[in-house]
């Protein structure tokens, strides 16, 4: 995995594909510092990376249309301002967004188990709930 991850710090940008954009792979680039460039598809298959790149703060990679796609495809590859912009603010986010803030991550995940064994406990019924931020 550190192989594949140091290759991939290589590369400049991700092109992410129509229709059944990339979900492990596009976790990985992220994680290695390697901006994903995506365009939001139909179905939670094409939506994946675009929800990856909200959770890492990186929305302005995400586009609507093919044609706007390939534009800022063009831009990135041509301005290399723009896509080091994007490279340092991915490298900050990192370390400081939900998407790789794995102890965040496990005390939600947790709080949500003990929410449901609670309400299991209690005999409640089963019902959508939501966990309270926990920092």
């Amino acid at each position: 995995m550190s192989d594949h991850l140091a290759r991939q710090r290589h590369a400049d940008l991700f092109l992410d594909t129509m229709p059944y954009n990339a979900h492990t792979t596009a976790s990985d680039a992220l994680w290695a510092g390697l901006p994903v460039l995506t365009s939001l598809g139909d179905t939670f298959a094409g939506r994946v990376a675009a929800s990856l790149l909200k959770a890492i703060g990186l929305p302005e990679l995400i586009t609507t249309s093919l044609e706007d796609y390939e534009a800022l495809a063009l831009k990135l590859a041509r301005e290399p301002s723009p896509l080091a912009s994007i490279k340092a603010k991915l490298a900050r986010n990192r370390s400081t967004y939900p998407l790789f803030n794995t102890p965040r991550f496990t005390r939600h995940i947790e709080a949500a188990y003990t929410t449901m064994w609670q309400r299991q406990q209690n005999d409640a019924s089963p019902q959508a709930f939501a966990v309270e931020p926990i920092d």
